[in-house]
């Protein structure tokens, strides 16, 4: 994983590489779950990350996906979801994450989606709750996919990056 690339995902903007004020550093992996922090200009980041166990689809091939929560406390931003599905979604597509038989819906922009912000503590409740999530999406190209993360280490992993930033 590129995490330079993935940091600036998880800050919500794409800032040229030089504006990166240091490299990620990983304060723990739990389970399958792993979680980092860096210094950003507007200030510092914390995020915990996963990939899929099982990724299906119809597609000859695809880029890296990735599930993420992110703390960002000088825009006292908390909990905030996102996924990155190596590919680009299809336009006006929700994909969807069901946690214990919750549903959740996000907000689909390129390769990335947000879940909506109403929903994103409800989501991470369930997360620590839960054992295994199930992300359904929509490429551009109309293939349909199921990605599935297993949860094990998750909570250990939340609060890391709350203690680390500050929550």
């Amino acid at each position: 994983m590129n995490l330079k690339v993935m940091a600036i995902i998880v800050a919500g903007a794409l800032l040229p590489l030089t504006s990166m004020a240091a490299e990620p550093v990983q304060i723990g992996k739990f389970k399958d779950w792993r979680a980092y922090t860096f210094d950003d200009p507007g200030g510092k980041i914390c995020y915990v990350v996963s990939e899929p166990k099982t990724h299906k689809g119809k597609y000859s091939r695809r880029g890296d996906i990735y599930f993420l929560v992110t703390h960002r406390p000088t825009g006292k931003v908390f909990e905030e979801v996102s996924m990155i599905a190596g590919y680009t979604y299809k336009k006006g597509s929700e994909p969807v994450a069901t946690v214990n038989r919750r549903k959740f819906k996000f907000y689909a922009e390129g390769d990335a989606a947000w879940v909506f912000q109403k929903d994103e503590s409800s989501l991470v409740k369930e997360m620590r709750a839960g054992s295994t999530m199930v992300v359904k999406g929509t490429s551009s190209r109309g293939t349909a996919t199921t990605d599935t993360y297993s949860l094990s280490g998750v909570s250990a992993a939340l609060n890391a990056i709350d203690k680390e930033c500050g929550r």
